[in-house]
């Protein structure tokens, strides 16, 4: 389990003046560093989370060319379409558990530069693809990937970053995933699945060729008693290390025991994170993004994949909106926002699929639906575009409530156990 977040860890390091909470690499005073190099280190760094946008939006075109494909490519039908956009999720969850374990034990450098290999190895799979059994299994290993990159890039970027701009990288960690998959519908327009997989090796191949030229983390290295190297990375990073002052450096990692749940201050800000995150997640955000071109094309849209776009679009310029009004707004009122926002779409968007579906069986039911049965393809055409504005405003309130969700998490408890692993 990772260690406590840099704010926390930083007060505590911060010698004899407990109302300065300084990092753990901070100038004590003097004029902010200028050093260019950080932005190059966090950009490649945030390619990780590109991947991971990638591979989470690569589905949406891919699926209905894979049930489009004939022979000799392998063919989805409708579970092999379930399980090659769920199946990514799994490989998360597991790549969320080794991320963890790596990043404190590799290194944070290193932990982006294996993630690197599933992920292009998973696209490789897909691209020379024979069978279902394949795909589902290049799906699985940039799952796996995307875990570790969503785990250690917000870390590694965190650890590079001088305070002043500590905030503005961090916030492009999410907006890389959005625009990773504004990538894949973007390029899923005009590429067939098979090609569509070579464009996604293309940012993890150049994640690694950049991560190559850059360094470990000066925290990391201080934890490791590698203080010439910290310097040196700091010095590449910031441009100087003058004006320093080291602070101790106590252990990275605090055995958890359950005892330690007892603690109102432990379980009442790991309860609240969990719940939160679990109510995001079955909102359906995920499967909205798994599978936008195919509900779509059920919606009877006749252009599925520039509705896709459209949302993708959406979800990048409000995860930005989110980032930008959240300080001001405040967390709160945002997140309650957000779910009326996505109840009154996802209605919205159920009424639709009521009004456009054929007569029923049950003739009971036939003169209450007559009206809109009569003329299913008229109405379709006609509420089409309640379909896009629907999910629109779903993305919307997703894109704001997962912003928020995530730093009003980092913001509960900074001393509880599982809160640098529900902030990243």
């Amino acid at each position: 389990m990772s260690g406590r977040p840099e704010q926390a860890l930083a007060a505590d390091m911060t010698p004899e003046d407990p109302e300065e909470t300084q990092p753990l690499l901070g100038r004590p005073g003097g004029s902010a560093p200028r050093g260019r190099r950080v932005f190059l280190a966090a950009f490649a760094a945030a390619l990780g989370p590109l991947s991971f946008g990638f591979a989470l939006g690569y589905s949406s075109p891919a699926i209905p060319s894979l049930q489009r494909a004939g022979p000799p490519a392998p063919r989805l039908d409708a579970a092999a379409a379930s399980w090659f956009g769920a199946i990514v999720t799994l490989g998360a969850a597991a790549g969320g558990v080794l991320g963890g374990w790596l990043v404190d034990r590799a290194g944070r450098k290193l932990s982006l530069l294996l993630c690197t290999v599933p992920f292009v190895a998973g696209f490789a799979i897909i691209t020379a693809a024979q069978d279902v059994w394949m795909l589902l299994g290049g799906r699985l290993l940039t799952g796996l990937a995307c875990g570790i990159a969503s785990l250690v890039a917000p870390v590694y970027i965190s650890e590079i970053a001088y305070p002043a701009v500590r905030g503005l990288l961090g916030s492009c960690v999410q907006l890389m995933v959005v625009t990773g998959i504004l990538l894949a519908y973007l390029a899923g327009w005009v590429l067939e699945w098979r090609w569509l997989a070579v464009l996604g090796c293309v940012p993890p191949s150049f994640m690694l060729l950049l991560m190559c030229c850059m360094p470990e983390t000066p925290r990391f290295l201080l934890t490791q008693h590698k203080r010439q190297e910290a310097m040196a990375a700091l010095q590449f990073l910031w441009g100087s290390e003058q004006g320093w002052e080291e602070p101790p450096v106590r252990a990275e990692h605090q055995d958890f025991h359950l005892a330690q749940l007892r603690n109102p201050g432990i379980y009442k800000p790991f309860a609240i994170g969990i719940l939160l995150m679990a109510f995001q997640q079955l909102s359906g955000i995920n499967a909205v993004m798994f599978y936008a071109e195919t509900i779509f094309e059920e919606a009877k849209f006749k252009e599925s994949s520039l509705a896709s776009v459209i949302v993708g679009i959406i979800q990048v310029l409000f995860t930005a909106v989110a980032a930008l009004v959240m300080d001001r707004a405040g967390r709160r009122l945002l997140l309650a926002l957000s779910g009326v926002i996505m109840v009154f779409s996802t209605s919205a968007f159920g009424a639709y699929f009521k009004l456009t579906q054929g007569p029923p069986s049950n003739s009971s039911h036939m003169d209450l639906l007559a009206p809109v049965s009569l003329e299913p393809a008229e109405a379709s055409v006609g509420l089409a575009w309640l379909a896009v504005g629907s999910v629109c405003l779903f993305i919307i309130g997703g894109a704001q409530a997962l912003r928020c969700l995530l730093a009003r998490i980092c913001l509960l408890h900074p001393q509880c156990p599982f809160h640098f692993v529900l902030c990243s």
